[in-house]
């Protein structure tokens, strides 16, 4: 059980579909090539790295029950991992896929075979890349520069890197950009008809407001659990994230857009042009224009705190919440950024994002097999359960005395235990949202807020009969990362792992590496 005191953020139409349909299980066996391919977008041309030659990736499909098998071909000059992101893995950590944290990266020449089982989810999870900035090509967001040649630049400067030149929807940035005219995602559909759209946010750095002129939407899932259903205007979807809505073709037929823009309620720089696609009745001409949908405002912090609100899980009799009400560890994690000195940086210093004020340090050993193996001196498991010194978490933004420690700090959690983690935003040099992902199980976000928690009054808030399931917090064995998932912010050490001990069980421990894990 979870409470996050963060916001949410998409590209369009999933990855990794996750559909539930009743039938036995099967294989699924896919082949992913990674490699170099020249992709143009907004007039300009560039070597991206794509899996299988496409920009975005290819979806994969399966049902509840199924095995999945994915050999990963590693034939660009980066090295490489990739993520499920969403997908519990049950004593399987070696399928997870983040780079030097359940696995060292697949060398350049080099295959690994991600093997898997789909247990107990339906609906829309994603596969992305888990290493340096490669989430944004292998997966789709703009940027005319060479991504990796942009975050070496804002890391060897101490700042941050440049922002992206585009969103996309499905690859696609759309036709209020220069150069769009094959670049425009177009979506057709029949009136009178009701279709399921899964949206995901991919972007790296941004929360999304997503909406269609003309039409509303009727959320029914997040993250890959039913929600209570309910009716909107526009979603807010943070990057990381998946929503599927249902939408109606019930207007006139014509040309409608899809579009999408940042939230940033922070005194902050962002990408703030519009994507868009066009949603496009059978039997329109392509020369009527469409029309756009009225988004919220960028810095519209009513509306995220509203529609948030609305998201509860479906708590059916066949979809129940199972809330844990015994809570057996209790963490506070305050979230914060900092500078620390860095004499060949553009100012002496360079930015760091923390958790408790300990920056998470990259080991080159994964985690997951030192853990396994007992390999020595690879990281510390002594991750504080507060913060070493309390103060006015949300008072007027703090801009002095910002050093932070750095280390690979690790907190371990007793098997099939029940962990409460309240995560406390801080005015750290700059106030700023944080979506939260936890790697290999799920959470309850069972209460939010403004300001600081107070640990007298708040948890009567809590909603434990139908709060929203999301991938983030209740752990299960072996080892897993817990990051934000504004890639910026992950770069700059706002992460750290669990390493959840072994159970009793001959089933309750992290089964024995592949024989093809990639060497360290």
């Amino acid at each position: 059980m979870a409470r996050v005191l963060s916001l949410f953020t998409f590209l369009f139409l999933g990855f990794l579909g996750l559909i539930s349909f009743p039938a036995e299980a099967a294989i699924k066996k896919y082949q992913f090539d990674i490699q170099v391919k020249n992709v143009s977008r907004l007039c300009h041309a560039k070597p991206i790295v794509t899996v299988n030659g496409r920009f975005p990736g290819p979806t994969i499909y399966v049902r509840e029950g199924d095995r999945v098998l994915v050999n990963v071909t590693n034939h660009a000059q980066y090295n490489m991992s990739i993520h499920w992101h969403g997908l519990k893995q049950y004593r399987n950590g070696w399928a997870d896929g983040p780079a030097y944290i359940t696995q060292c990266p697949i060398q350049t020449g080099s295959s690994y075979t991600y093997d898997f089982n789909v247990t107990g989810q339906r609906g829309t999870l994603w596969w992305h890349a888990h290493i340096l900035w490669l989430r944004a090509t292998v997966y789709g967001e703009w940027w005319h520069s060479d991504v990796e040649k942009v975050v070496k630049e804002g890391t060897n400067m101490g700042l941050p890197p440049n922002m992206s030149d585009a969103h996309t929807i499905n690859g696609k940035p759309g036709p209020l950009f220069p150069c769009a005219e094959k670049h425009t995602f177009v979506m057709e559909v029949e009136l009178g008809k009701t279709y399921l759209l899964r949206i995901i946010n991919s972007a790296l750095n941004d929360e999304l407001f997503f909406a269609i002129a003309g039409h509303n939407m009727t959320v029914v899932e997040v993250d890959a659990v039913y929600t209570k259903p309910f009716t909107t205007s526009a979603i807010l979807i943070a990057p990381g994230q998946t929503t599927n809505v249902l939408v109606q073709a019930n207007q006139i037929p014509g040309r409608y857009f899809m579009a999408t823009r940042p939230f940033m309620d922070a005194p902050l720089s962002i990408d703030n042009r519009t994507a868009t696609a066009i949603l496009q009745y059978k039997g329109i001409p392509n020369t009527v224009l469409p029309t756009l949908p009225q988004l919220p405002l960028s810095n519209d912090t009513e509306f995220a705190l509203s529609y948030n609100k609305k998201l509860r899980s479906l708590n059916s009799p066949k979809y129940p919440a199972n809330v844990p009400l015994k809570v057996d560890r209790n963490l506070f994690y305050t979230i914060g950024f900092g500078k620390n000195s860095c004499p060949t940086c553009l100012n002496g210093t360079k930015l760091l994002a923390s958790l408790n004020n300990i920056s998470f340090a990259m080991p080159q050993t994964a985690l997951l097999q030192a853990h396994f193996f007992n390999i020595k001196g690879v990281y510390r498991a002594d991750f504080p359960d507060k913060p070493p010194t309390p103060f006015n978490y949300t008072g007027a933004p703090l801009t002095a005395s910002l050093h932070t420690a750095t280390g690979t700090r690790v907190s371990k959690i007793a098997f099939n235990s029940t962990v409460e983690l309240v995560l406390q935003d801080t005015n750290l040099l700059t106030v700023e949202s944080h979506p939260f992902h936890l790697h290999g199980y799920n959470f309850f976000v069972v209460g939010t807020g403004i300001g600081n928690f107070d640990p007298a009054k708040d948890p009567a808030k809590y909603n434990l009969v139908d709060p929203m399931e999301r991938n983030t917090v209740g752990v299960p064995t072996g080892v897993w990362f817990m990051h934000c998932h504004l890639e910026l912010h992950t770069g700059w050490g706002l992460k750290t792992a669990f390493v959840v001990e072994d159970g009793p069980g001959p089933d309750q421990s992290v089964l024995p590496p592949p024989k093809d894990l990639p060497p360290c």
